[in-house]
């Protein structure tokens, strides 16, 4: 048999369940790694904001050098290059590692475009009622700007569930990865990869479907 009619439903079912469990690993490894990324971004948001030239230099190269490089050779440096300066990862925190790495910096940018979006008059107003310049952010910026990226959040949110994929090349048990051991192992491509194309579809729907009610209750702010 060839293409679409390699599809065996009695397969499917018996794989449903490995197929559940690498769902759980991709949901698991991508919540950690975005609630990480979420305080290194902002960490690295306030320094692309920064008026200090030194923080800003800092903040900004590593911002690019994340950017303008794939996401599989970040993965590829933090499991295969750390162990030669002698830090030595498991697969799983490797993986977290290289994920919050990368998911930092485009939250970073997420971070600074809210922040920026908030008019510059509410710092002010904060600064001449006697607040810091951290009081300001937390009590009076942070939480307008907040608001403006929750919908950025949730698509960088989804395009991390998608890429985590590329942790199936260090051997994670993440979905994609399950999918291709089934292939190996009944040499049944269509069966255990339309599978994992309908989990990640599960996963990824209704997420899309809940930020696009976000951004238009919170008036169609779409930051990057």
């Amino acid at each position: 048999m060839t293409g679409i009619s390699q599809f065996d439903p009695e397969l499917f079912v018996k794989i449903l369940p490995n197929l559940a469990y690498g769902a759980f690993v991709t949901v698991k490894l991508t919540s950690i790694s975005t609630l990480l990324g979420l305080i290194f971004g902002t960490i690295l948001g306030l320094g692309r904001i920064s008026k200090n030239p030194l923080i800003f230099g800092l903040s900004t190269s590593y911002v690019e050098f994340i950017r303008g490089t794939p996401l599989l050779v970040q993965i590829m440096i933090v499991y295969y290059g750390l162990p030669a300066v002698g830090i030595n990862l498991p697969p799983e925190p490797a993986g977290i590692l290289a994920l919050t790495l990368n998911s930092g910096a485009y939250i970073a940018e997420i971070i600074r475009a809210g922040i920026q979006s908030v008019p510059k008059g509410q710092m002010e107003a904060a600064r001449s009622l006697g607040m810091s310049y951290f009081q300001a952010m937390r009590y009076v910026v942070f939480p307008q700007a907040f608001r403006n990226i929750l919908p950025a959040l949730g698509n960088e949110f989804i395009a991390l569930l998608k890429d985590s994929s590329l942790l199936s090349v260090i051997a994670i048990a993440e979905l994609t990865r399950v999918g291709k051991q089934i292939y190996s192992t009944t040499f049944n491509a269509w069966t255990p990869l339309l599978g994992v194309a309908l989990f990640y579809l599960m996963m990824t729907l209704p997420l899309s479907r809940l930020v696009n009610y976000a951004q238009k209750r919170l008036g169609g702010h779409e930051l990057a």
